[in-house]
């Protein structure tokens, strides 16, 4: 079942206060290529993405919206940024490397759901080899001895099966994958795909084996995992995840305002010019060779996002501006959305603290009044040093549950419950108000 704009949009709000332009935006991007499927083939090829320019300060949730939005799909997704590629002749990642990564993410998915399909026989099949791989040792222990080889085994399945045996060191044949060994791009300006050598000698040599010393536990997960290799067709994989990231995938381009051009090109302005006309041809629409084959880039969602405080939108050679037809402009936040994001989400950043110091039986209650006063602290922050959005948020966390986090050791049998009001944040905040001089600002 397709999610409808508003669905997303739903879920979207769950995990991002806010920024509610935004959203719709990426949302109807989504749901338009639903519609796109429903359609004819000679219609469907001529339809393209509609992609987008989010535009707004650091920390507001760009990156986190398409980040919740492809996990939301399922669907390949790479975040890139804009300062990592080079113009084609100079050393450095050359742009077509994100579509490369993006396959290589789309396989994975692929690979994570066909693995997910052939598990449950997998395992079967992987506990019958470690079976019998354990049984003469079983049967030279005195726990076992007394047992017929057909209850020995009725044993040794019973005990497998419920965990009993997960820690018993036993010595293994394993597959000994073949070494990573990168000969890096082939090709002019590093065009060609990545190339390793292990991967390549991999296919046409004859599997090594290897003893390796692990428990029974990590022994079922290396055979589950070699059985359903086998069950899997790789090829199969191969093209399936080179289809998907072709009319599935979103790549997420951020700093694209780190390489807009500002007034005349000279300098560095020349080589930023030329790495946004590197991208230009993959927005438009290319072809790129990938080590599984080669891979169209037409239907592929951009979503670029940039502070753009130097540079504007415009800067972007004209070309680039035109493939990015839909700017959303995401805003700062306020006093009341940093309340918001410190309780509200599902992920709320409190609910986090909170779990992680239970694990040390520090149980932390947050007052109302508390929460108000980080919040008011953290927009304060954001106004007097650099405006970071919501990273703020957990700079202040940290310095206020620096000292609990440090002294908690676990060691107490009930969990300690610790009160953080106002008071409690203003006291152990001090050091950070003193040193921005916002104490005329607590009452």
């Amino acid at each position: 079942m397709e999610l409808t704009p508003k669905q997303v949009v739903a879920e979207l709000d769950r995990y991002i206060i806010g920024q509610n332009d935004a959203k719709k935006a990426v949302a109807v991007a989504l749901r338009n290529r639903y519609r796109r499927r429903m359609l004819t083939d000679e219609m469907r090829d001529e339809i393209t993405p509609k992609n987008i320019i989010m535009k707004g300060p650091t920390g507001v949730g760009k990156t986190e919206i398409a980040r919740r939005l492809a996990k939301l799909v399922k669907a390949p997704f790479v975040k890139v940024e804009a300062t990592k590629f080079t113009e084609v002749g100079y050393v450095g990642r050359d742009v077509e490397s994100m579509v490369r990564d993006l396959v290589e993410a789309s396989i994975r998915i692929v690979r994570e759901e066909k693995f997910a399909y052939v598990e449950p026989k997998a395992k079967e099949a992987a506990q019958g080899k470690l079976i019998n791989a354990i049984m003469p040792a079983m049967r030279k222990s005195s726990r076992y001895s007394e047992l017929s080889e057909d209850d020995l085994k009725a044993k040794v399945i019973s005990d497998l099966q419920s965990g009993k045996l997960d820690r018993i060191p036993v010595e293994l044949e394993v597959d000994d994958a073949p070494k990573n060994i990168q000969l890096g791009p082939i090709g002019m300006g590093g065009g060609g795909a990545d190339n390793n050598i292990g991967d390549i000698l991999g296919r046409f040599m004859p599997k090594q084996k290897k003893k390796r010393k692990i428990n029974i536990a990590e022994a079922l997960e290396i055979f589950t995992q070699e059985e359903a290799n086998k069950l899997i067709d790789t090829d199969a994989i191969n093209k399936e995840g080179l289809e998907k990231a072709e009319q599935d995938g979103i790549i997420f381009v951020d700093e694209m305002d780190k390489i807009a051009s500002k007034g005349e090109s000279r300098g560095p302005e020349v080589s930023r010019e030329g790495v946004q006309r590197d991208i230009l041809p993959l927005v438009e629409g290319c072809t790129v060779n990938t080590k599984y084959g080669n891979i169209k880039t037409d239907f592929i969602l951009f979503i670029a996002a940039g502070a753009f405080h130097t540079a504007k939108v415009s800067d972007l050679i004209p070309e680039l501006q035109g493939r990015f037809p839909v700017l959303v402009e995401l805003q700062s936040l306020t006093e009341e959305d940093f309340e918001k994001i410190l309780k509200e989400p599902d992920n709320a950043i409190i609910m986090q603290y909170a779990a992680m110091l239970l694990v040390d039986k520090v149980e932390l209650k947050f007052t109302d009044d508390a929460i108000k006063e980080m919040a008011r602290i953290a927009f304060i922050e954001n106004e007097n040093k650099e405006n970071i959005g919501a990273r703020r948020l957990h700079a202040i966390m940290e310095m206020l549950l620096e000292d609990v986090s440090y002294n908690a050791s676990g060691e107490n049998d009930v969990p300690i419950e610790l009160v953080v009001d106002k008071t409690f944040v203003q006291k152990n905040l001090e050091k950070a108000l003193k040193t921005t001089n916002l104490r005329k600002y607590i009452l």
